[in-house]
């Protein structure tokens, strides 16, 4: 079984190729391929030798290879993960600290620095999904690109690739509920549905009684996620709402609060891109360590916790057609009947050989129905304006997002991110 890995000179990487190693029983990949561009080929270098010494230490059978030929990798790929940043942490560093000069959140998948990052995002995954479309099209793609509810959208709309966007914090939720409860994960079942970073536990069943309302009456001080430091209200509208909530939401719940936040944040230790800089700097120069064969503590700094959990299991129950339950990313087919039957929502899917199934006995809080509605709609014109290059469908994105309040800031934010973004988004600048 062959695993092509589209970013692997990702810091994640190393997480994943874990994931890799203790799933070899159930899953056996013989060849993992990790492909990243030119700019990133030192990572690219350091993350294949790393890995291999990964795979030599458990003492398995699996090649790795390190290229930039994406072509020559997909070849015979059965499964693709997809984990890119286009331009990198200097153009995440811009999505957050541009907003911030017209009072709105600045962030890297939420508001509208998430927004051009899908405009930088979705153009190159569609390029890829023409070479997967060519070279392997019986192939699963598993999308871990952020935003990666609106980058799996614009592949099913506008590929035949078959595709399932993937999020760690659904399953960190998970545990956090289990925690609260003081019992172990596997004796929930966890009810999530919505938009992805936009997705709410409302049931949570143990032995067939609901405790979602157990579950919300314990607070919990520690984020699921570690770029966003969680706010003690945040419990108090979680009861509210009746529901768990992603932590993504607070940036919609304390908007306010969230902005003199990263204002301050920015003024003092600069971007979460900035910080995340230093983190990587120290990540590769461990990786680069001939003596290491393990993934390093200091890559839970990083983020993306239980993220080689989440898609290696994943990729582990299509392989093996295991009918279980997880939380993905697929197109809607009228679980939410409010929205398009092709928009993409985070929900409970079984998982098998055919690809993710949603559950069907699940329904939208009304409590936060119509702020899902209204994202949905930022998020649709978003990829239109990503595949069309069209100015006037980015300002309407823009303008349908709940957390862009006037329409002069809104242009004049769009100017300026257009143009910081030039080298990334020729379609935008076509006479």
């Amino acid at each position: 079984m062959k695993l092509v890995v589209i970013g692997g000179g990702s810091s994640y990487t190393p997480e994943l190729m874990e994931g890799v190693i203790n799933h070899q029983k159930t899953l056996p990949i013989t060849e993992v391929v990790l492909v990243d561009i030119e700019e990133g080929r030192r990572k690219l270098q350091i993350n294949t030798e790393f890995a291999k010494r990964m795979v030599d230490k458990a003492g398995l059978a699996i090649a790795v290879e390190g290229t930039i030929d994406r072509r020559g990798a997909l070849k015979g790929a059965d499964f693709i993960i997809t984990q890119i940043r286009v331009g990198g942490l200097d153009a995440r560093s811009r999505d957050e600290r541009i907003p911030l000069k017209y009072g709105m959140i600045g962030q890297e998948t939420t508001g509208i620095g998430g927004c051009f990052k899908a405009l930088r995002t979705i153009p190159v995954l569609l390029d890829i999904c023409k070479d997967i479309e060519e070279l392997c099209p019986q192939a699963w793609l598993i999308n871990f690109t952020n935003p990666s509810g609106i980058v799996t959208e614009a592949v099913l709309k506008y590929t035949n690739v078959k595709c399932i966007g993937l999020c760690n914090c659904s399953i960190n939720m998970q545990h956090d509920a289990a925690n609260r409860l003081g019992v172990d994960v596997g004796q929930l079942d966890c009810r999530f549905i919505g938009l992805n970073h936009l997705s709410v536990m409302n049931h949570a069943y143990q032995d067939g009684e609901d405790r979602i309302q157990d579950i919300l009456h314990v607070y919990n001080k520690e984020s699921v996620v570690r770029n966003i430091e969680k706010n003690e209200e945040m419990d108090k509208v979680a009861q509210e709402l009746g529901c768990m909530l992603s932590p993504y939401m607070q940036y919609f719940y304390m908007e306010k609060h969230m902005i003199e936040e990263e204002a301050q944040a920015v003024g003092l230790e600069g971007t979460r891109a900035d910080q995340v800089k230093k983190v990587e700097k120290e990540l590769f120069e461990k990786y680069s360590d001939p003596k290491l064969k393990e993934k390093p503590e200091a890559l839970a700094r990083r983020g993306g916790a239980r993220y080689s959990e989440a898609a290696i299991n994943l990729i582990d129950s299509i392989y093996n057609d295991r009918r279980d339950v997880q939380i993905v990313d697929v197109a809607n087919h009228g679980l939410i009947p409010q929205l398009p039957d092709d928009s993409v929502i985070e929900t409970n899917c079984v998982i098998g050989r055919d690809g993710a199934e949603p559950l069907k006995d699940n329904d939208v809080p009304a409590s936060v129905l119509g702020l899902i509605l209204q994202v949905k709609s930022y998020e649709m014109l978003t990829i239109e304006a990503a595949v069309s290059g069209d100015r006037n469908k980015a300002f309407l994105a823009f303008l349908n997002h709940p957390l862009v309040h006037d329409a002069v800031d809104a242009r004049a934010a769009l100017a300026e991110m257009l143009e910081a973004n030039k080298e990334y988004l020729p379609k935008f600048f076509e006479e």
